[in-house]
């Protein structure tokens, strides 16, 4: 009978103990809070780092949006040269998978929260590929699932993308993308500042189309060649079409390559590629940081 009672107690103690550690481990394996909006910022060129990933052009979109909303800006090398930590197709290219990795586990966690993309200059170039990889297909992640897709000096812009402000002329110093955003059209924003040759470059610029073709291809991603080659037909069949072959030419002999030169310095020098915070895109005032901001305030 003494054994019985001992036993049963012993039992007992040990049901009581398992229970409390599957209550624990329940609670630190239950699922993050959702939110209602959740944003990934891609930074640009030499904007992110460690130790502040939040800091450049994208801070004044994000910073104090609606406690319902949660950011994460992507870090990645952010470089561009080949003496830098990486060349800028190897560098776009990592910061494409760190973010479709934070988009897909969202995805996974909570199914009702709404997913923006949002990136500047180099962080817009891989934004975009992004949600041209989602908005057509090529991508496990629904379109569904992303409401915005917000892009500040997109090295790839398309003419034909929605822009938000002032008319520009050409395109992005990279080529528009083949095939565009697919389901995404509706949903992206693009934004452009008059005289950015970053995504607005003269439509008769091969000169410049050239050399952002090859910045796009700088360490070829093998999954991609077929696009690569896709994009170095457009080029050829432009230059075939206008018959501008000479002035491709032309734009490469040194006396052209002098004027050329002194054409990007006094862009470097213009500061328009980081004018955006005060570049004004409506009739209200708003400037491409702001608006950007409201957008994804009206999402939330």
């Amino acid at each position: 009978m003494f054994m019985r009672k001992l036993i049963g107690a012993v039992v007992g103690t040990v049901m009581v103990g398992a229970a409390s550690a599957l209550a624990c481990a329940g609670a630190a394996t239950a699922a993050p809070e959702c939110p209602d909006l959740y944003v990934v910022a891609i930074p640009g060129t030499w904007e992110t780092s460690d130790a502040n990933p939040g800091e450049g052009m994208l801070a004044s979109v994000t910073d104090n949006l609606p406690p319902n909303t949660r950011t994460d800006y992507v870090t990645y090398a952010a470089t561009a040269f080949p003496w830098e930590t990486d060349v800028y197709g190897r560098s776009k290219r990592q910061a494409i998978d760190i973010a479709r990795g934070l988009v897909t586990a969202m995805v996974r966690q909570c199914g009702a929260t709404k997913i923006a993309l949002i990136g500047y200059s180099q962080g817009a170039d891989a934004a975009g590929d992004l949600a041209a990889e989602i908005g057509t297909g090529t991508s496990p992640i629904r379109p569904e699932r992303i409401v915005a897709v917000g892009l500040i000096s997109d090295p790839r812009r398309s003419p034909t993308d929605a822009l938000v402000g002032p008319a520009v002329d050409g395109a992005g110093a990279g080529g528009p993308r083949i095939g565009g955003f697919g389901f995404l059209t509706p949903k992206t924003r693009t934004i452009c500042a008059v005289g950015d040759l970053y995504c607005a470059a003269p439509p008769t610029d091969f000169a410049t189309r050239v050399a952002g073709f090859l910045a796009q291809a700088s360490d070829p991603d093998p999954a991609q060649l077929w696009r690569y080659q896709q994009e170095a037909d457009v080029i050829i069949d432009d230059l075939t079409a206008t018959g501008v072959v000479p002035l491709i030419q032309n734009q490469l002999a040194d006396p052209e390559m002098h004027e050329r030169k002194q054409e990007f310095e006094r862009f470097y020098n213009s500061f328009v590629h980081q004018s955006y915070p005060a570049y004004v895109v409506d009739s209200d005032g708003a400037t491409a940081t702001t608006w950007l901001r409201q957008w994804l305030v009206g999402l939330s």
